[in-house]
C-alpha cells in the first residue's frame, strides 16, 4: 500500500479515536454530578459507619473527632465471641433471620413465578385487573400492612376465627415464642432435645434452639412478607415471560413434551437472569427486615422476632453502643454479599448457547421417549 493510500486511512482512524475520546469525556461529564452526589450521601456515610464499627464513639460529637479512639475488632468480638448477653442477642437475631430468609425467599419466588405464569398464560380475560390486584399489596405502606396483620392474627382475629370453622384452635400468634418445629416435636412426644444439641452452642444459642424453627410470631411475619412481596416479583417474571419466544415451546410440544416438561426444561432455563434478580432482591430484603419488627413486636415475644437490622438499631439508638450497632450492620453486609455471590455462581450460565441448545434438545427427546 502506497503512502498516498495510507494517509486517508490514518486520518480516518485519528478522527474515530478523537470521536471516542470526546464521547467518553461527555459521558464522564454527564455522570459526574451523580457520582459526586452518591459519593457524598452514600459512600462517605458508609465509610464513616465502618470507622465507627472499629471505634469507641459514644454518639456525641463527630466520630472523626480527636477524642474517639480506635478499638480494633473489639466491637465485633463482643457480639460474636464475647460470651455475654450481647453475643446471645446477636445469635438469637441471626437464628430468627436465618429461618426468615430460608422460608421467605423460596416461598415468595415460587409464588410470584406461579402467579406470573397464571396471569400470562392461564387467565384470558381481565389480566390487567388481576395484575393490579396482585401487585397492590406491594405498594401499600409496610406500617399499614403490619397494623392490619396484627389485627388479623390477634387471638380473636379473623385468622383464628376461620381456623375454628375447621376445628382448629388457632395459636396466640404474636405472643407465642415457641418454634414451629419444637411445637411439632412436642406434639409427637419429644419435649427435650438430645444432649448433642442441647450441650453445645453457636453464638450463645444452643443447636437445639437453632433448629427450633421460626417462632409462631415470626411465622406470621413470614406470611406477611410472602403476601406483600410476591406481587412485585410477579411483574418481573411477567416481563421475562413476555420476551420468551414461542418457537422452543412449540418444538418441545411437537417432540412430545408435556406442559410440565416444557416449563421445566425450556421456559425456566430462559428465566435464569430474572430468577437471579428476584432471588437477590428477595435475599437482600429478607436480611434487612426492620419495619415490620419495629412497628409490630419490637422483638417480642422472648426476642423470637428480633432481627440483626433491628438489633443494630436497638444497640445504637437505645443502648448507645454505636460501635456494636455498626459492627452488626457490616456483618449483615458481608453475609448479603457472600450469599449474593454464591447465588451468582449457582445460577451462572454453564456452556455456550449451542451446548445449552443441544442439551435441551436431548432432554426433550428423552422426556418424550
Amino acid at each position: 500500500m502506497t503512502h498516498a493510500e495510507q494517509a486517508p486511512r490514518r486520518s480516518g482512524s485519528l478522527r474515530r479515536s478523537r470521536t471516542r475520546t470526546g464521547e467518553r469525556a461527555a459521558g464522564w461529564l454527564f455522570t459526574l454530578p451523580v457520582i459526586l452526589i452518591m459519593g457524598l450521601f452514600l459512600l462517605v456515610p458508609v465509610l464513616m459507619a465502618l470507622w465507627v464499627s472499629f471505634s469507641d464513639w459514644t454518639g456525641r460529637g463527630s466520630p472523626l473527632a480527636a477524642g474517639v479512639g480506635f478499638v480494633g475488632l473489639d466491637n465485633y468480638a463482643a457480639i460474636t465471641t464475647g460470651g455475654g448477653l450481647d453475643e446471645r442477642n446477636f445469635g438469637i437475631a441471626m437464628r430468627n433471620n436465618a429461618w426468615y430468609v430460608l422460608l421467605v425467599v423460596p416461598l415468595q419466588t415460587a409464588l410470584s413465578l406461579f402467579l406470573a405464569v397464571l396471569v400470562t398464560r392461564a387467565i384470558r380475560r381481565g389480566r390487567g385487573f388481576f395484575r393490579t390486584a396482585l401487585y397492590f399489596p406491594s405498594v401499600t405502606s409496610t406500617v399499614a400492612i403490619t397494623v392490619l396483620w396484627l389485627f388479623l392474627f390477634s387471638t380473636s382475629g379473623v385468622v383464628n376465627e376461620v381456623l375454628s370453622w375447621v376445628g382448629i384452635n388457632g395459636p396466640n400468634w404474636f405472643n407465642d415464642p415457641r418454634g414451629i418445629i419444637h411445637v411439632g416435636l412436642t406434639a409427637l412426644g419429644a419435649d427435650a432435645g438430645p444432649a448433642a444439641l442441647t450441650g453445645s452452642d453457636f453464638l450463645g444459642v444452643t443447636w437445639w434452639d437453632w433448629f427450633a424453627g421460626p417462632s409462631i410470631a415470626m411465622t406470621a411475619f413470614i406470611l406477611m412478607a410472602v403476601f406483600t412481596t410476591s406481587g412485585t416479583f410477579m411483574l418481573l417474571f411477567i416481563a421475562a415471560l413476555q420476551h420468551i419466544g414461542a418457537e422452543l415451546g412449540e418444538a418441545g410440544k411437537m417432540d412430545g413434551a408435556n406442559a410440565w416438561q416444557r416449563f421445566w426444561r425450556i421456559t425456566l432455563p430462559q428465566l435464569r437472569p430474572t430468577l437471579f434478580t428476584v432471588l437477590t432482591l428477595g435475599l437482600i430484603g429478607a436480611w434487612q427486615v426492620f419495619d415490620q419488627i419495629y412497628t409490630g413486636t419490637q422483638g417480642a415475644p422472648g426476642k423470637t422476632t428480633i432481627t440483626p437490622a433491628y438489633l443494630s438499631y436497638e444497640a445504637a439508638f437505645t443502648d448507645q453502643q454505636w460501635g456494636q450497632g455498626a459492627a452488626i450492620a457490616f456483618i449483615l453486609f458481608v453475609i448479603i454479599v457472600a450469599l449474593t455471590v454464591f447465588q451468582r455462581w449457582l445460577l451462572r450460565e454453564r456452556g455456550g448457547p449451542s451446548r445449552r441448545a443441544r442439551r435441551m434438545s436431548t432432554r426433550l427427546s428423552r422426556g418424550a421417549s
